[in-house]
């Protein structure tokens, strides 16, 4: 069975799954039941391509509107513009001077002419009553009239689906409609023939088992589609930074105004269209709206900026001009909701095990019916009545059809596929609680059979709240760990090397400095930076002040890649100075000179540059981030084309910034490695650094390798074989190396890998990677983008728990396969076995409504929702080969099967001469007593697979308790109270409690099957 389903369902990825393997696994899938539940949960194809050739067509219209923009600019330079656009008038009472669509026109259209028009982004922050400096006003009113005239920045969703709605769902089941019809019949025909109530009991008996069904179903797959409502509300909720009210503050997506003031850098999504307002360097990345994969370069000269864009690199502040569904961008995301997720890979092989059983259920049906029929015409035939039908004959044919019809739905587990999403849902909504977003609904299985682990470990590991705490300026190094030791280093060195140290400090950074809410200072920007003007201030500088003095006239932000940041500012008499901060030994080598004790310039020599080098080791394996600031005077010339120089400095001086170690971190390493799970650190800091918090951790051991990436670029094929396995550590890595090093692990061992990433350059990796984890903190937009799964507290322990819970996730539909499967064997084989060899089936169409329920909707609650156990991680990981139903399924499986089988054959051969029992009936009821209670006890058994102990924490998880109390209370009164309806009659004491022990006995059978030793896969 593995086999056939790899070859035919294993196409499926966990994710980016190509549209031929979507297809080709439905067009397998031909029986089915019920299509709109079967593939409720399933990618929308069709609505994927509508939204591609949405993409197509924004790439083909805004191609050629920058060509139109181009050569409007070329014509109406020098021309003087008119106008003759007229404000309408609800616009111009409410006291602006242009109307959304006009807006809307200007951007969308990249519209250079309408733009010179209206005053460009000057004239537009007029008319849109808004301030460059100090942003819209927040008082209610002002923010209520500007949504009724511009609107909100939401997109139209589809409307939530009604309960009512699942019901109708439900319905569409073939089967259940076949079955409705069966019972219109019987009730006809046995109306007529006995007359009401008495001839209304089976088909109403049978109408009364669809209801119950149908509504047991809806309520659970309406439960369901809540739950992942309420996540989809929690992907959707991004943060931005805008300027109300003269204030930075922090706002949701979903409030921005048309004419707010939005503050983007690396990684940010652009939130709504606009126009840039002033920034540096900024790169636009407009694929996910195009499809084109080159950068836009966006400034003054092209100011538009789309919706849904990333910023690739720079910074810059925008102007809101429209929002919501006037955008291009809400436009396609409308389409692209309808879309879906794609099924994942353990949806796609249930569906593939469905299939299979269902087609041995259809042959199995057929066979039956075709047995049945053969022997009431036999019976007839020898009774030379076969011409001559009569009412009760003809009912029996009808009845034998049902029973048929039956065993499809019983056979056909269309419940399979749907109880992986049923755990799904009840996993990530737990996860959700747990501090971890799941985007990407494989991602929950898949976790669960990682086996590596590469992690960041600024923010992951370490708890990302930095302190500058040692500092080597001019040469000497101290503890600057308090505000008193910071001024008495401020006061210990000449002034020209603290106003040169103040002046790198706050020119070049990508933080700020601002006065919020209550007057408050607040310090906005990256930990690191958030450290160093931190350091600034008490070293006794003035943030205003020093920004005031200078004009800084280009910025390259710090990135990964070159893992430096550098300024160039103008002060006064036209004079340029650049300066640059980043990773300690690559500013270092860029400069030769440096500032000695008493605040003079001087060459860098060999001596002095061992000394440098010396102190960053010294800082390093204290654990401390070491950082280089330097700057470089340019002279009285600097073009904004010309890059900022890249060696000549004079280095001011090294700091050391502390970032502890995330309490419990250790402890969660130490889980990962006893669950067989590899741990990895990949950093961009010092290797002495990265080493020492690795130890600190537990994750560097004495026989593990720590290696820097521009070593690890240098190896060949051959070599790498042999380092990774032992690689724990690298340090000074790109997002290349990282990238390089999951695609190795993946290809080369095997492995499942999961990999952490919080900036823009880690998407690739993050992409490549099984399981992509972004930080929800610290990390960007773009990161959060390309993740499955969102670290929301950016703790490493949350990781963790996630592979505990995609083991859970993985684990529970295991059981629950074997449950299932267990009743499809019994069911099947004892109706057909029954009807070959005694003429009539022993479990009619209503009782085995009620099993199929037990075992489908109602086993899956109880069984696909069972919390993780911390026993799961002392297991070792499924990992990328292994087969989903296991030897250990098959033994249990065909035990359990064989035992009950056995059970009850002995009831329906020797069971009137053991219990004394007259009627048929009352046989009858109590083999489908017996059948019913084996499966509750096998419900028992199937918590665990491999221990015999299933009782652990079973009081804990109050829906298995609830499923199996309801079912024995139901099935207490089919039995005791609606026989007439199920064709059962009441059954005694002894009856009850022999039908009890016999299900009872299949807990022994089960814990002994479970010592028989089978291989694992």
């Amino acid at each position: 069975m593995e086999n056939y389903l790899n070859e035919n369902f294993g196409d499926v990825k966990p994710k980016n799954s190509s549209d031929e393997a979507l297809q080709r696994w439905r067009k397998l899938c031909w029986i089915v039941k019920n299509p709109k539940r079967r593939f409720r949960f399933t990618a929308n194809l069709t609505k994927r391509s509508e939204a591609e050739a949405i993409r197509r067509s924004n790439q083909e219209k805004f191609r050629v509107a920058v060509l139109v923009s181009q050569a409007a600019l070329q014509f109406i330079n020098g021309l003087k513009l008119s106008s003759e656009y007229a404000v309408p008038e609800e616009v111009r009472k409410a006291g602006f001077e242009i109307c959304p669509d006009e807006l809307g026109s200007i951007v969308e259209g990249h519209d250079v002419k309408k733009l010179k028009i209206h005053g460009g982004t000057e004239g537009l922050t007029e008319k849109l009553c808004t301030s460059i400096t100090s942003g819209i006003g927040t008082s209610e009113d002002q923010l209520s009239i500007r949504k009724e005239i511009y609107g909100i920045n939401q997109f139209t969703e589809s409307p939530s689906r009604g309960f009512w709605l699942f019901v109708w769902e439900a319905l569409q089941d073939t089967t259940l409609m076949i079955l409705a019809a069966c019972a219109f019949v019987s009730l006809i025909v046995g109306i007529l023939m006995e007359g009401w109530p008495i001839g209304a009991h089976d088909g109403l008996g049978i109408v009364a088992s669809i209801l119950l069904v149908v509504f047991v179903t809806a309520t659970s797959d309406y439960r369901q589609s809540l739950q992942f409502k309420d996540l989809d509300a929690e992907k959707k909720k991004i943060v931005v930074q805008v300027t109300r009210d003269k204030m930075r503050q922090k706002i949701s997506i979903f409030d921005l105004l048309p004419g707010d003031i939005v503050h983007l850098g690396i990684g940010d999504q652009v939130p709504a269209d606009g126009l840039f307002l002033s920034g540096f360097s900024v790169l636009i990345d407009e694929s996910s709206l195009t499809g084109e994969s080159e950068p836009i370069c966006v400034n003054v000269e092209h100011p538009f900026l789309l919706s849904g864009t990333k910023v690739q690199d720079g910074s810059c502040k925008m102007l809101v001009t429209t929002v919501g569904m006037r955008t291009q961008w809400g436009k396609l995301m409308a389409t692209l909701s309808e879309g879906g997720d794609d099924e994942t890979p353990l949806q796609v092989k249930l569906n593939g095990v469905a299939t299979i059983i269902g087609k041995i259920g259809l042959f199995f049906a057929v066979i039956t019916f075709a047995v049945l029929v053969q022997g009431l015409a036999t019976r007839k035939l020898q009774d030379g009545s076969h011409w001559a039908w009569t009412g009760e004959e003809l009912m029996s044919v009808l009845e034998y059809f049902a029973v048929a019809v039956t065993i499809v739905v019983v056979a056909v587990p269309e419940g399979l596929p749907l109880a992986v999403t049923l755990s799904l849902a009840f996993a990530m909504k737990k996860m959700m609680n747990d501090k971890a977003l799941v985007r990407n609904l494989a991602a929950c299985e898949t976790m669960g059979s990682a086996t590596t682990i590469c992690s960041d470990k600024t923010g992951t590991l370490t708890t990302n709240h930095m302190t500058v705490v040692k500092a080597c300026i001019c040469g000497k190094a101290r503890d600057v760990n308090c505000s008193d030791a910071a001024r008495y280093l401020a006061s210990s060195i000449p002034e020209s090397a603290v106003k040169i140290l103040l002046q790198s400090i706050f020119t070049n950074t990508g933080g700020e400095i601002v006065v919020g809410k209550g007057n408050k200072t607040e310090i906005l920007g990256s930990p690191t930076e958030t450290a160093l003007l931190e350091f600034g201030l008490a070293l006794g500088g003035d943030f205003q002040k020093e920004r005031q003095a200078s004009n800084v006239v280009k910025v390259e932000p710090f990135n990964s890649t070159k893992k430096r940041m550098g300024v160039v500012i103008e002060l006064s008499g036209e004079h340029f100075r650049a300066h640059c901060k980043g990773a300690s030994e690559i500013v270092l080598a860029a400069c030769d000179k440096y500032i000695n004790k008493d605040g003079d310039v001087v060459p860098l020599d060999e001596a002095s540059t061992n000394h440098l080098n010396n102190i960053i080791e010294e800082f390093a394996s204290e654990a401390l981030r070491t950082l280089c600031l330097a700057y470089l005077e340019i002279g009285d010339e600097f073009s904004l084309e010309d890059p900022i120089p890249s060696g000549g400095y004079t280095c001011i001086g090294i700091v050391g910034i502390k970032d502890p170690v995330r309490p419990g971190v250790k402890e969660s390493v130490a889980i990962c490695r006893a669950a067989g799970i590899t741990v990895r650190m990949v950093t961009g800091d010092n290797i002495t650094t990265a080493k020492a918090i690795a130890r600190e951790c537990g994750i560097l051991t004495d026989d593990g390798i720590a290696i820097e990436g521009p070593e690890f670029r240098e190896k060949s094929e051959e070599e790498l074989l042999k380092l990774i396995p032992n690689l724990q550590v690298m340090a000074r890595s790109s997002p290349m190396d990282k990238h390089t090093l999951v695609r190795n692990l993946r290809t080369m061992f095997q492995e499942v890998v999961a990999v952490t990433g919080d900036g823009t350059n880690d998407a690739p990796a993050l992409h490549e990677a099984d399981i992509g984890l972004a930080m929800g903190i610290s990390g960007t937009e773009v990161a959060k983008e390309s993740a499955d799964v969102i670290i929301l507290d950016d703790n490493f322990s949350t990781i963790v728990t996630v592979a505990k819970w995609g083991r859970s996730v993985y684990i529970n539909i295991q059981k629950f396969v074997q449950f299932q499967l267990t009743v499809n064997v019994v069911a099947l084989i004892v109706n057909f076995l029954s009807a070959c060899l005694t003429g009539n089936a022993p479990l009619t169409a209503v009782q085995l409504l009620w099993v199929n329920m037990i075992m489908d909707t109602l086993g899956a609650l109880a069984l696909a929702t069972e919390p993780p156990q911390d026993d799961l991680m002392k297991r070792t990981p499924v990992g990328r080969k292994g087969n989903f139903i296991s030897n250990v399924m098959w033994r249990n499986i065909l035990g359990q099967s064989l035992y009950q089988l056995v059970i009850i054959w002995c009831l329906q051969t020797k069971g009137k001469t053991m219990f004394g029992i007259d009627s048929d009936l009352t046989l009858n009821t109590l083999i489908f007593n017996t059948f019913v209670f084996c499966q509750v006890f096998n419900e028992i058994s199937s918590r665990e697979m491999e221990k015999i102990d299933v009782f652990t924490g079973i009081l804990k998880n109050y829906v298995f308790v609830g499923v199996l109390t309801c079912t024995v209370v139901f099935q207490v009164i089919i039995i005791e109270l609606l026989g007439t309806f199920a064709d059962t009659t009441p059954l005694n004491w002894n009856q009850w409690f022999v039908s009890i022990v016999l299900g009872f006995l299949g807990m022994p059978v089960a814990a002994a099957l479970k010592m028989i030793p089978v291989g694992a896969h």
